[in-house]
């Protein structure tokens, strides 16, 4: 059986389609791809049984929409494998149809955490033979393949259509597949150097890892906007000696210098102490630098100083607002003293801290909006937090925060293409134009003569110069990527209208 692990190109004026490995979507005008590390280990896992697996990512590849179809022309597979979002599920759809007037023979699947919220959607939209429900496509995708060909049971979390055309599915998913029984990812077969082009890499090559599915803060079921929350009910990780072993064997076979772990949040404790003592004992640390998703408030100061011996550089914190009843209504569980003395305690250690925060809650006032731009620049140029990104926030379908917004009313559309953080699709006191004007105020604090000179005088190495170079370039790309004047006038007029 011939299976592709698929992501077709989406040919549009808005950008690039960040897809892959993604919690949140979004079109970038500079280009960046994210690893997609389950994905990656289907691909993987797949060929290790014996079937034959072709990785066809056109979003990384830079492919045509046309290049693409002629490339599996040539190979026809039994199965072409998509992961979905919210913004790309309908021109999926038309995919979809495409490809099976193009290859009648060839089965389509679907997966995502859109697919995870709403499986029977897709199956009624377009002729989609499997939908995939839950993260784990690395084993489901085995056992569909395992049941295509060799007859034996799916595992729950499947639909498809029954023999007269109805709907079926085998019941809810089941996280409980045992981690430690993957093998390493076969970085060959999933054209690693393609997502090496990454912004948040200061020494290259840089690749990913991902340890765990997929964070551990469970409080209330996670954050509200988190679309991941659908697809990982618990946390999972495996053993820090295996992360090592991933580590070491990248760098000794294929030269890595970085690796950044997109666990939604790395693991703390007795876990993350063998590690870091696993990365001196084995003479990786500073060899390969690490980076990692962490919560503000979740380490101590003496775990910072053990990262900081370990190698770790880059630590992506999700402060999301500097608004205390904005962070209770996300059930973020941190407060602003814990944003602050985590940073500095990260920055003391060595490590560039870096923040995401979003603009846009249908709650929060201009003035708070402003409160969170101010307490962000403070810490900023207190020299804590090294860089950021800053978004509009999205409700995804299937998320507790897309629950509240039905609930009160406070969506502007339920056009799926519109979820992607070109403008608000929330009510709120803030037009459109001033949210965005407010998250391009956000990247604007690296263009102040105080962080320039900072970095200028940051700079020791080759590396320091290049990686200061590229942000230049991503900082300008980012402002476009917020820039007021629409094309479609009349539609960004009709929404804040509507937020009005």
């Amino acid at each position: 059986m011939k299976v592709s692990i698929s992501y077709p190109p989406i040919e549009t004026d808005k950008g690039v389609p960040l897809l892959s490995q993604n919690r949140q979507f979004q079109y970038f005008n500079e280009a960046t791809y994210i690893y997609p590390m389950i994905p990656a280990y289907a691909a993987t896992l797949l060929s290790e049984n014996g079937y034959k697996v072709t990785w066809d990512d056109g979003i990384a590849e830079r492919l045509t929409y046309e290049e693409y179809l002629k490339r599996q022309d040539s190979q026809v597979p039994d199965l072409i494998v998509m992961e979905s979002k919210a913004p790309t599920i309908k021109a999926h759809w038309k995919y979809i149809r495409e490809f099976k007037e193009r290859w009648p023979h060839t089965l389509v699947v679907l997966m995502g955490d859109h697919l995870t919220a709403f499986p029977r959607e897709s199956l009624e939209n377009s002729p989609v033979d499997y939908v995939i429900t839950g993260g784990d496509y690395d084993f489901q995708l085995l056992s569909l393949a395992d049941h295509l060909s060799k007859g034996t049971p799916l595992k729950p979390g499947f639909w498809w259509r029954d023999k007269d055309g109805s709907i079926v599915n085998n019941g809810q998913f089941l996280q409980n597949n045992d981690l430690s029984a993957l093998p390493l990812i076969d970085r060959d077969l999933t054209k690693w150097w393609l997502y090496t082009k990454n912004g948040n890499f200061k020494h290259q090559p840089g690749t990913y890892t991902m340890v765990g599915r997929d964070c551990w803060w469970r409080n209330g079921g996670g954050c509200t906007f988190c679309s991941w929350t659908m697809l990982y009910k618990k946390f999972q990780v495996r053993s820090p000696e295996s992360l090592l072993d991933e580590i070491e064997m990248l760098h000794n076979r294929y030269g890595i210098h970085e690796v950044f772990d997109d666990t939604g949040t790395f693991p703390g404790g007795h876990w993350l102490k063998t590690f870091c003592q696993g990365m001196i004992d084995r003479g990786l640390a500073f060899k390969v630098r690490i980076g990692c998703n962490m919560r503000f408030g979740a380490l101590r100061e003496e775990d910072y100083k053990l990262m900081g011996k370990a190698g770790f550089r880059f630590i992506l914190y999700g402060l999301e607002s500097a608004n205390q009843k904005t962070l209770n209504r996300l059930q973020k569980g941190t407060t602003n003293e814990e944003a602050w003395q985590t940073c500095k305690w990260a920055k003391r250690y060595g490590m560039d801290p870096h923040l995401t925060i979003m603009m846009g809650y249908p709650w929060e006032t201009y003035e708070d909006a402003r409160r969170t731009i101010e307490f962000t620049k403070k810490i900023f140029n207190a020299g804590y937090v090294k860089t950021l990104q800053a978004t509009i926030v999205i409700p995804y379908p299937g998320t507790m925060l897309w629950n509240q917004c039905k609930d009160s009313g406070w969506l502007l559309t339920d056009d799926y293409e519109q979820y992607d953080m070109r403008r608000a699709v929330m009510k709120s006191e803030l037009t459109n134009e001033q949210i965005k004007a407010l998250t391009q105020d956000l990247y604007k604090v690296f263009l102040s003569p105080r962080y320039m000179l900072r970095t200028a005088l940051s700079v020791r190495s080759r590396d320091d110069l290049a990686f200061a170079m590229r942000g230049v370039k991503y900082i300008y790309g980012h402002l476009r990527d917020f820039a007021n004047g629409d094309k479609d006038k009349s539609t960004a007029s009709k929404y804040d209208e509507l937020a009005g």
